[in-house]
This record gives C-alpha cells, sequence and structure tokens, in this order.
C-alpha cells in the first residue's frame, strides 16, 4: 500500500518554496519592518524540529481512536451538507480567529472566508515573507491527503462513538501539518537572502533545476527522515515499571518513517 501513496508532502513544501522564490522577483527590497536578523536557518531549525514533535503527539492521540465513519458522513448531520468534522472545524476556525490566531502569519486557516471579524486588537507580527510569498497556500491540498491519504494509512476500523473527539483530534493534525508544511515559505526566504544574486539569477531564467539543487540537500533530508523515525519508535512505547513487560508499540514508526519522506525538508 505505502508504494501507491503520491509524494504530497514532500511536493508541498516544494511547491510553497518554488511559488516564494519566483514571487520574489518583483519585490527586491527588504521590508522596513522584517526583522530578518531574528530568522535564520538554526533558529527556524529548532522550530521545525520541534515541530515534528507535535505532528507525531498529534497523530498518536488521532490513532486512539477508531474511523468513526459518522463523523466524515455529510448527511449525518443534515446541516448543509456538512459532516462532523468539517462543521467543527470551521466554527473551530471562527473562534480561534475572533481572538487572533490568523494574525499570526505562521497560521492560515482551511476555511478562511469562515473568519469572523477580530475581538483582540491587532498585534505587529514581523512581516517576514513579502506579498505574494504570503499568499502561498496549500491548505486544499492538505486537506484531501490528509483525509484521503494518510488517515486511512493508521486508523482502525471500527465506531467507538467519540465523533466530537475524533473531530477535534484531525483538527491538531491538519493544523501541525499545515503550520510544518507553510513553513517552506519562511526557510525560502532565509535562503533567498543569503544569497539574492544567485537566487535572483535563477528566478529570472526560470531555472527549476538549479533552483531545487540551492534548496534541497539530500544529507539534511535523510537526516529529517532518521530523526523522526527515531522519535516515533520513543513516542510510540507503552512505558511501563516492569523491565520484563514487552514494549508496545502504540503508533506505526514504520508509517512515520515513510510519511516523514513526503514531508521531509531541507533546511
Amino acid at each position: 500500500m505505502a508504494s501507491s501513496i503520491p509524494n504530497y508532502f514532500h511536493i508541498f513544501f516544494l511547491c510553497s518554496l518554488i511559488s516564494l522564490l519566483f514571487s520574489c522577483l518583483g519585490y527586491c527590497r527588504p521590508l522596513n519592518d522584517a526583522p530578518m536578523e531574528s530568522f535564520t536557518l538554526d533558529s527556524l531549525r529548532a522550530s521545525l524540529e520541534g515541530q515534528e514533535d507535535v505532528i507525531l503527539l498529534c497523530l498518536i492521540e488521532r490513532a486512539t481512536f477508531a474511523n468513526n465513519s459518522p463523523t466524515y458522513d455529510p448527511s449525518y448531520l443534515g446541516v448543509q451538507n456538512l459532516s462532523i468534522v468539517e462543521l467543527f472545524i470551521r466554527q473551530t476556525e471562527a473562534m480561534e480567529a475572533k481572538f487572533g490566531r490568523y494574525q499570526n502569519p505562521e497560521e492560515l486557516p482551511f476555511f478562511p472566508n469562515s473568519s469572523p471579524i477580530q475581538m483582540v486588537p491587532p498585534h505587529k507580527f514581523p512581516q517576514i515573507l513579502y506579498p505574494p510569498a504570503a499568499s502561498v497556500n496549500v491548505s486544499k491540498v492538505i486537506w484531501d491527503a490528509y483525509f484521503n491519504e494518510l488517515l486511512p494509512m493508521f486508523i482502525k476500523d471500527g465506531d467507538d462513538g467519540n465523533y466530537q473527539q475524533t473531530a477535534a483530534a484531525d483538527l491538531s493534525c491538519l493544523q501541525a501539518l499545515s503550520k510544518r508544511i507553510h513553513y517552506g515559505r519562511f526557510v525560502g526566504e532565509v535562503k533567498f537572502s543569503e544569497d539574492p544574486q544567485n537566487f535572483s539569477h535563477a528566478i529570472q531564467a526560470k531555472d527549476i533545476q538549479t533552483l531545487m539543487n540551492m534548496v534541497t540537500f539530500a544529507s539534511l533530508e535523510e537526516a529529517v527522515v532518521k530523526r523522526v523515525f527515531k522519535k516515533a519508535e520513543v513516542f510510540g512505547q507503552n512505558v511501563t515499571l516492569e523491565q520484563q513487560d514487552a514494549e508496545k508499540d502504540l503508533f506505526s514508526s514504520h508509517l512515520i518513517h515513510y510519511m516523514s519522506k513526503r514531508w521531509k525538508s531541507s533546511y
């Protein structure tokens, strides 16, 4: 089954990164309020590694619930042909938007048209991304890949009745994956700022291969895969005080190893 899964997560990162690089053509001057010195590859690397932990823990939490097919049935509620999970996510995002979650450029809603008027004063987040780069959004693709490809790989069949908890776990997974994937925009921005001349030449020439070589490193990508695989092994253990008890794998580290190859990134 694994061999038939498209290379979604790797594609997401590369698409956002390439879109960012090409968008820089018309925006060559730094934004006045963009403290680029606080955004380095080291600081981004630390954030990305922390996001790996969040994703793993979210997926492990989702794996504790059964498939719960009514959660995804748009006819189950009889409300505007919306499933429990979609209605829950729409309303949760609307509430979060009221209190400023999506002021942060690192956060992107799956249903931006549902965002209401904010109740909190605006916060001046650093504007690191150029406007076209900030508009890069693959949330719809992440949504489809999560529900159609990733979720069936690890959840167990059945119906335990925990529909709200299932929808909440799905939202946590989606938000964690979305943040991690869209972080490629910040990685691309920092890499461009470190070598603007060569990047500009490649962008102007529309030289995709050169751009790919400049933003990806096979050795670092493989290190990401190995690190995530190791984390999955550790996080998936059932820790006991009895040494003779066999450790139970609560979540397939092989699945994580496979999945990490789909959203690995160089930095």
